[in-house]
């Protein structure tokens, strides 16, 4: 009886969530700073065994938001985590910046980058 439930505790807790990004970064290219704002998103599966839960989304800077799934992702199934950049008000040239995601699963903490050249506009 002991062996047995040792046996189901064991199995239970080797459920997890695994999250796996189709991409972990996103190159916007060269664009204008008369068109400042872009978006990108970024899909995710969950291919692990239990439901996969975001926890947290935060960027590395005011001018990028992200946006996720905030309902738990069971197994096999897929979510999403939208991105947005404004440029507005921002020097022109090279951008890179993260967002940092945090789960319920394996791994904890993964790290999204955008980045780009915004161009002074004519």
């Amino acid at each position: 009886m002991l062996l047995m439930a040792c046996v189901s505790l064991v199995s239970a807790q080797e459920k997890q969530a695994q999250i796996k990004f189709d991409k972990t970064t996103h190159d916007f290219g060269t664009f204008s700073e008369a068109q400042p704002v872009k978006e990108c998103t970024f899909t995710f599966t969950n291919v692990g065994t239990a439901p996969l839960v975001i926890n947290q989304a935060v960027a590395s800077c005011g001018c990028t938001v992200p946006a996720y799934t905030k309902e738990p992702v069971a197994p096999g199934k897929t979510g999403q985590i939208k991105v947005t950049y404004n440029g507005k008000g921002k020097f022109p040239g090279h951008f890179k910046k993260s967002i940092t995601i945090r789960t319920n699963g394996k791994p904890e903490m993964t790290r999204l980058y955008i980045e780009g050249t915004m161009e002074e506009a004519k």
